[in-house]
């Protein structure tokens, strides 16, 4: 499974890009389980968020959802945290 976060906006407007591949990670049930869940919770169109706060772009698989602060969940804070943390 192949997961790629891109976070916009904020203060600075600075873009940030990860992606992660689960392929042959020994925790890769618990990143399928999480991706699933912070799709779920996503839209299909960019939601409004507020001034200075992050959107962000979701992409697992080739199904793209968005979100933006402060309506995260929190599958979906996890997910991101983790793939900009983790991912390349």
């Amino acid at each position: 499974m192949r997961i790629q976060v891109r976070r916009t906006g904020g203060f600075a407007g600075i873009e940030r890009y990860a992606q992660l591949d689960t392929t042959g990670r020994p925790d890769a049930a618990e990143w399928h389980t999480l991706a699933e869940l912070a799709l779920a919770g996503g839209r299909t169109v960019r939601p409004i968020g507020v001034p200075d706060g992050f959107s962000y772009e979701i992409t697992v698989d080739g199904k793209t959802v968005y979100a933006a602060d402060p309506r995260l969940t929190a599958e979906q804070r996890a997910l991101i945290s983790r793939v900009l943390k983790e991912g390349a």
